[in-house]
């Protein structure tokens, strides 16, 4: 009997919704040769749900997501919705949300950029001749993101005052730094957690915390610290002397986000948000989406790369179902077809250029 993996699916906004068919077919495509199905619901979420629901994170939304084992995510937001206020636009109304109920707490963010593609990298050739493979572990559901008090109040001179609090517990940290060791263990063996601890009392904590906890469980790990503004130095001058990055919540989006730059485009980048919980089949619940925002100026016109959509959803099955050799094939099935010279427009680097469309169904027939 063929196990059923039962997700949610949220498209979201501009480019989300085409290169999830893509993502999803992909699914079907490698159920088929591994031996599971696939059973899932589209929901609204993001600026869609904002103009059929009157808000970006419905409940009706929220409950299909609890009764599934993970959730596949797509991209929200856009031009249409930039005039609300910050509080109600898709992104802010609409992840973090999702991020807290799920307590989706640790971020895997792989960088990888093909030896194919270095020549779409800002970083000169002959500094990563060979692509580059790094993956950034990011603290999801502490720090200045959701610290409090978070506030702007009005003083009694007319001057305004705004607040945001950075706020880590040890536990906090001794559980990123686990996702860390379990990633580190399974690659080079290193890690680089980064901090500002020159600076900041959490980094301290956090150097304390991390350095503690790797001596005590993982002494055969290489470990190293590096400050924050170094980290985003080297991660230019020379990234290839990473291999798993660890750090708290905003460095993390910032290191990640130069990290997918680095990396030639953001078409191709995906990532994994696991939370504390487990989903009905024993393994992690998390939310899995592409790297890349919704590219609004290109929604509908068959352009979108779609690889960053099917890589998140190689990460749903690896991580949240435990299928580790169909995650392993459809990720294979990507690089052989760059490796083939397949390529959409953001990533054909002036040469022929082919549609999302087209592109998902030569990866498709690469999958075995």
């Amino acid at each position: 009997m063929k196990k059923t993996l039962n997700f949610a699916v949220l498209s979201g906004d501009g480019i989300g919704p085409e290169v999830m068919d893509v993502a999803l077919n992909i699914l079907k495509r490698t159920g088929i040769s591994y031996g599971f199905e696939i059973e899932f619901k589209c929901s609204d979420v993001g600026g869609i749900a904002i103009n059929s629901h009157g808000k970006a994170l419905p409940e009706t939304t929220l409950e299909d997501c609890r009764q599934r084992d993970a959730i596949l995510f797509g991209s929200v937001g856009g031009p249409e919705w930039e005039s609300l206020p910050p509080n109600e636009q898709p992104e802010r109304a609409a992840l973090l949300p999702l991020r807290k109920l799920f307590r989706l707490y640790a971020n895997i963010r792989p960088g990888c950029l093909f030896p194919e593609l270095t020549g779409l990298s800002p970083v000169k050739t002959e500094i990563i001749p060979n692509g580059l493979d790094v993956v950034c572990i990011r603290e999801l559901t502490g720090g200045i993101y959701f610290g409090c008090p978070k506030e702007t109040t009005e003083l009694d001179d007319g001057d305004i005052k705004s607040v945001d609090t950075m706020v880590y517990h040890k536990s906090e940290i001794e559980r990123i730094a686990e996702v860390a060791r379990i990633t580190a263990s399974n690659r080079a063996k290193k890690v680089c957690s980064v901090d500002k601890a020159n600076v900041l009392e959490t980094s301290i904590l956090w150097r304390n915390t991390v350095s503690d906890y790797f001596k005590k469980n993982a002494p055969d790990i290489n470990l190293n610290h590096m400050y924050v503004d170094n980290a985003a130095m080297q991660l230019v001058r020379n990234p290839s002397q990473f291999d798993v990055i660890l750090t708290e919540n905003m460095f993390g989006d910032i290191l990640s986000d130069e990290l997918a730059v680095i990396c030639g485009s953001l078409g191709m980048l995906s990532s994994a948000s696991l939370g504390t919980t487990k989903n009905s089949l024993d393994h992690p619940f998390g939310l899995f989406e592409p790297a890349g925002g919704t590219a609004p100026d290109i929604a509908g016109k068959d352009l979108a790369n779609p690889c960053a959509q099917i890589l998140s959803a190689a990460l749903m099955l690896r991580y949240s179902f435990g299928q580790e050799r169909a995650a392993k094939a459809i990720e294979n099935a990507v690089k052989q077809t760059i490796a083939d010279g397949f390529r959409t427009g953001d990533i054909a680097d002036g040469g022929h250029s082919i549609g999302t469309k087209e592109m998902g169904r030569e990866i498709a027939e690469r999958i075995i």
